[in-house]
């Protein structure tokens, strides 16, 4: 575990204002008859705008500035040319770097008017962040996050994928520890402050195998049911976890008193 100082993570913050900008430009576009190849030159366009670099691009050869993963796809779907339907979902997930330093986000959205069930899946995986968030709290365990992720997935009756989990992220956009989506609570490395996570459940409508396309990257549940994606880049203080990429978490923002959860 890297742990930053003060200065590091107000960096860190400026580069997730850009990364939560862009995927804010992003996502006024989801609309019936986009197709995700545009909503990746426009994520492109608004993070190199305001002076950061695409992390996603190139990174082990991934070819795009945004993961785009429509409906059965989990993550780490390549944009193209199909355009999206009414009743879709779409996870977009994106990653900027600025000045040395990395943030990352993702969000699933409804494409137009969406089934029943798709909302509530929507809502009960961002449920499941928001409660991973609350539990990053300085002296805690990292099995804290995970447990509560999980008690919220599996109290709606949902899966959480086993394959692919979150991580610490700074200088670097994947550092240690890794952050599973289910575990024990009161196991697991204590959270110090200065450590900054990548929280991002994903989750599946039922229990699901995931798959990996011919391309080496795109990953699907095995029986094509639902997934969605959520995910925000927080740092753990003495006040409280500190969410980077949220509405309102700019470099002259502090955190919040302990227990509280900044702009989610």
């Amino acid at each position: 575990m890297i742990v930053k100082r003060r200065s590091e993570l107000e960096v860190m913050a400026e580069a997730a204002v850009i990364n939560r900008e862009a995927l804010e430009v992003v996502e006024r576009a989801v609309t019936p008859g986009v197709t995700t190849r545009e909503l990746n030159a426009l994520a492109e366009d608004a993070i190199l705008s305001r002076g950061g670099k695409p992390a996603f691009k190139g990174y082990n050869g991934f070819p795009a500035t945004i993961c785009a993963s429509p409906n059965e796809v989990v993550v780490h779907g390549f944009p193209d040319d199909r355009p999206l339907a009414e009743g879709d979902i779409i996870s977009i997930d994106i990653g900027t770097f600025y000045r040395g330093y990395a943030a990352d986000m993702a969000r699933t959205y409804p494409v137009g008017n969406v089934s029943v069930d798709a909302e509530r899946l929507l809502d009960v995986t961002q449920r499941s962040l928001t409660a991973g968030i609350e539990r990053a709290q300085a002296g805690g365990r990292l099995g804290d996050v995970s447990a509560a992720i999980q008690d919220v997935v599996e109290a709606a009756g949902y899966w959480v994928v086993r394959e692919f989990v979150g991580h610490g992220i700074g200088r670097d956009f994947h550092e240690g520890p890794e952050v599973p989506n289910f575990g024990r609570a009161g196991t697991g490395p204590v959270l110090r402050p200065g450590l900054v996570l990548a929280i991002e459940p994903m989750v599946a409508q039922r229990r699901a195998r995931v798959v990996i396309a011919d391309d080496g990257w795109t990953a699907s549940t095995e029986n094509g049911c639902l997934a969605a994606h959520f995910e925000h880049t927080v740092a753990i203080t003495e006040d409280g976890p500190w969410v980077l990429t949220a509405s309102g978490s700019g470099t002259n923002v502090m955190p919040t008193a302990r227990g509280g959860v900044h702009g989610a």
